[in-house]
């Protein structure tokens, strides 16, 4: 039976007032009040958004919010994934996170994660090579492989200057585009050990629960039903190379057939395309409810 994934962005795709516009508005505000208090009202700020607590927690809120809507509208998800920080949005409508213990969580996960990292760090995106070039590239350069969007697009994380250093190198090897990403920490490699085992802790005091629809790893590529394998991978998914292209493969053996990215953005709807998908991917940013209907509809006549 054909099923359709709700996908959920990473950080990069953010943008000021991006939380203006979502559905049901005033009601969501309302629970993200009770758990955030006045900070709720100045999250899309661009001064907010200089701050990696305030981008996680709109890239959360902006996510479940979107979904709910779709699935209002009748179009429900069989498979959630995202990545990096969309696995929170992911995991709140799978049903294995509260939405407002999620709040919590990812205001102390934005929080470590500049604490260890305040300034001076971030991701490169290298477009056009393997990973073996890129790899052969970061040897020695103190940069590490954070994400596997594609088998040409590759993310490196490190301090600024070294990532400048290796994207001149990739630039100068062949490499279409090396771009410096709106990411302000090095996230999905073990510079961020530390932080990940911190919140991992706080997990502790959490009951999540057993999904209704399947929770896809972006750090794994594999389905996850267990709360507990849930939670880890939360946690630690901070420190963990994102597999975003084998998450799309593993979609893809599971008969998705409908992809769906919630906004902002457009960057997992072109990834999605890029990884061999044989159906339909659109964004919700580009694409109203009437043509996720549709193509809902025409994808199981």
């Amino acid at each position: 039976m054909m099923k359709t994934i709700f996908t959920f962005p990473g950080q990069g795709t953010q943008h000021a007032g991006m939380l203006q516009s979502i559905p049901h508005r005033e009601a969501i505000f309302t629970e993200v009040r009770a758990v955030l208090g006045d900070e709720t009202d100045q999250l899309d700020s661009p001064d907010a958004l200089r701050h990696t607590r305030a981008v996680q927690l709109c890239l959360l809120i902006a996510g479940v919010a979107w979904a709910r809507e779709l699935i209002e509208h009748e179009v429900k998800p069989d498979i959630l994934s995202g990545l990096s920080i969309g696995a929170y949005p992911a995991a709140v409508i799978a049903g294995a996170l509260d939405f407002r213990d999620s709040l919590r969580l990812v205001a102390l996960r934005g929080d470590l994660m500049e604490q260890a990292y305040p300034h001076g760090y971030g991701l490169t995106a290298i477009v056009g090579l393997r990973l073996n070039q890129v790899e052969k590239l970061i040897a020695g350069s103190n940069t590490y492989i954070a994400n596997l969007n594609a088998e040409t697009q590759i993310v490196i994380a490190g301090r600024d200057e070294d990532m400048a250093a290796v994207a001149q190198k990739a630039l100068e090897t062949g490499a279409s585009k090396a771009t410096r990403l709106a990411v302000s920490v090095p996230s999905h490699c073990t510079l961020l050990d530390e932080p990940a085992a911190k919140l991992a802790e706080a997990f502790k005091y959490v009951t999540l629960s057993r999904p209704q629809r399947a929770y896809l790893s972006g750090s794994t590529g594999r389905v996850l039903w267990d709360p507990l394998k849930i939670a880890d991978d939360l946690a630690f998914n901070m420190a963990r190379t994102v597999q975003w292209q084998d998450t799309i493969v593993s979609a893809n053996q599971r008969d998705a057939r409908l992809a769906i990215e919630m906004p902002p953005g457009s960057v997992l709807t072109g990834l999605t395309h890029l990884a061999g998908w044989q159906g339909e991917a659109i964004c919700r940013e580009r694409s109203n409810i009437g043509m996720a209907r549709h193509l809902l509809k025409h994808l199981t006549c």
